[in-house]
């Protein structure tokens, strides 16, 4: 019984009324009727007398007693009350409440699913972290909370494709690529000291051995050519970006073009295989890999900043392109190409989100770590100058990730190579606990990641108590099949009305939220809603496991309590399936 049919009881009762002329009103285009949190309400509850009162020009709880005198006669219903100012309440008859139960021994792992949104086309780009390091436990975050938030849109009929952003263009690439020169020099035999401003990493010193062992000397250059006339670092009083980006030009002088951009290949493409092997091992799979140097390589971006330009957003002011922001909502005109000729990173992003849309997607979805909160005004702001309405798009900003070793702290930075990557994590506490543990809080919400929770053998530890409800499970039909007994799984919810325990009822209820679930989940983007009701539905199955005995001898009682489990054991597969967490069918 789900609450589409009570909305259509509703829409045929309004329809009536509005027939007769006992009401009114236009028709509403939506019923609203939810799962009721107290069962001593009903099971379902719908506002539909008090949204019509005012249109309908009569009180509510009148309006709501048209309605209920008006509803068909159901067999599926066993009672409907009047509640507070006007709520209409669904009490389902027994056999409609167990047919849950038949509905998901049916229809399996496709109990939940919809076609809600077929036809339309999501682009979901996350985890898009810059190839200049490992993927730290921040990154593994919005690369777990944008995987699921995928498996959800598609779980209610969604064609969505998974993007990555490869920002393999740019100073930071540059930097990387000249962090591994020097590590790689000094491996040769120069006497070199690291840039202050380099990557300092491990990953760094392994890069350059790699890169020592394939090519030999093929890059080496000498020290004092290298340092000649540089400015001073930050160590000898200078400013380190000065120094940095003053490195960069004299190794690309000294190398050479060729050189220069296998170097740079190398380092990427080094980064980006160690990126890729790290988030299939965290189960997070893209169907593209879209490149920033490719795409800023082509005419996109010209073409989008002259489009900007046609439709009367964009200005020149002491030779540099501007774009008319503050007309559309942000808080100051921005740069879209400097004066020496240079675009800027906002003008070649708004042009691939652009894009995005030229490619025939309905929606797209940022996943964006929490430090781009200041970015978000100026890309609407262009889309809107597109023609790109803000509704096709959503931005997700993804806290980060407080990690404890104990009571210490882990602190994190990319740069001087002191932090947790998603590798170490997940080998210490395993892939289903990272990825449970990072989506039991809203995106917006910091998360402190206990270590020691994540790995204990406990019902404390939320991921083992579900996965530990379906071992059980399985246990019990082990046990089955010892007793030499075999399960008649039920066709017909009258072959259940023996569950009439008061913690079988509340499994049952439990699994009848499923769709909903999903659908809300889905709809909001908001992975800890299925989170929050897996642990809901373990603990009530623990609940009834320790109140009564599933294998009893009276064979009808027996299949029915089996049935309930097997649809707990369905329901719980359903959900760890989107969440692309195991179920052990042992622990």
């Amino acid at each position: 019984m789900s609450r589409a049919y009570i909305e259509e009881l509703l829409k045929t009762a309004l329809q009536q009324l509005v027939h007769n002329g006992t009401l009114t009103l236009a028709l509403p285009e939506q019923i609203m009727v939810e799962p009721t949190k107290d069962k001593q309400h009903g099971d379902f509850a719908s506002n539909i007398a008090l949204m019509l009162a005012k249109p309908a020009a009569r009180k509510p709880r009148e309006v709501a007693q048209f309605i209920v005198d008006a509803l068909p006669v159901s067999a599926q219903i066993g009672e409907v009350t009047i509640a507070g100012p006007g709520f209409i309440n669904f009490f389902l008859a027994p056999v409609a409440r167990l047919s849950v139960l038949i509905d998901i021994l049916k229809t399996g792992a496709q109990y939940g699913r919809s076609q809600y949104g077929a036809g339309k086309k999501v682009l979901v780009e996350f985890a898009s972290a810059n190839p200049n390091g490992p993927m730290h436990v921040g990154h593994g975050r919005q690369g777990v909370h944008g995987s699921v938030v995928a498996d959800l849109l598609t779980a209610i009929g969604y064609d969505v494709t998974r993007e990555y952003y490869v920002n393999d263009a740019g100073r930071q690439m540059d930097i990387l690529a000249s962090s591994v020169w020097i590590r790689y020099l000094v491996i040769a035999g120069e006497t070199l000291e690291l840039p202050a401003n380099a990557y300092r990493g491990q990953y760094v010193l392994e890069m350059a051995h790699a890169l020592f062992m394939q090519k030999g000397g093929h890059y080496v250059v000498p020290a004092v050519d290298i340092l000649l006339d540089l400015p001073p670092d930050a160590p000898q009083g200078g400013d380190k970006e000065v120094f940095i980006d003053a490195l960069i030009v004299r190794m690309k002088q000294l190398l050479g073009e060729v050189r220069y951009k296998a170097l740079f290949d190398f380092a990427l493409e080094t980064q980006l295989a160690d990126i890729r092997a790290d988030l299939i091992a965290t189960r997070v799979e893209f169907q593209n890999w879209f490149s920033e140097r490719v795409f800023t390589g082509s005419d996109a971006v010209d073409n989008a900043l002259q489009m900007l330009t046609d439709k009367g957003f964009t200005y020149t002011q002491e030779g540099a392109l501007w774009f008319r922001a503050t007309a559309l909502g942000d808080e100051k005109d921005r740069v879209l190409c400097r004066s020496n000729g240079v675009r800027t990173y906002f003008a070649n992003d708004l042009a691939y989100h652009i894009h995005k849309f030229q490619r025939g997607f309905d929606f797209a979805i940022d996943i964006f770590g929490a430090d781009h909160h200041g970015y978000l005004a100026r890309m609407l702001a262009g889309l809107n100058a597109a023609g790109i309405a803000a509704d096709r798009i959503t931005f997700l900003l993804v806290q980060f990730v407080t990690l404890y070793r104990g009571t210490e702290q882990v602190q994190m930075s990319t740069r001087s190579g002191s932090f947790v990557t998603l590798r170490e994590l997940r080998e210490e506490v395993g892939t289903d606990a990272t990825r449970f543990f990072y989506l039991m809080r809203k995106a917006n919400q910091h998360v402190e990641f206990d270590l020691e929770l994540a790995k204990s053998h406990s019902n404390d530890n939320p991921v083992y108590y579900i996965q530990y409800a379906y071992a059980r499970i399985c246990s019990v039909f082990r046990q089955l099949v010892e007793k030499g007994w075999q399960w008649q799984a039920p066709t017909l919810a009258t072959d259940c009305l023996g569950l009439t325990e008061a913690h079988e009822e509340k499994v049952v209820g439990t699994l009848a939220l499923y769709p909903d679930t999903i659908m809300h989940a889905a709809l909001q983007h908001e992975p800890q809603i299925l989170t929050n009701y897996l642990r809901e539905l373990a603990m009530d199955f623990h609940t009834y496991y320790n109140a009564c005995v599933f294998l009893v001898d009276d064979m009808a009682l027996r299949n029915a309590r089996l049935a309930l489990i097997a649809a707990v054991r369905q329901v719980l597969a359903n959900g760890l399936g989107v969440l692309s967490v195991t179920t052990p069918e042992s622990m």
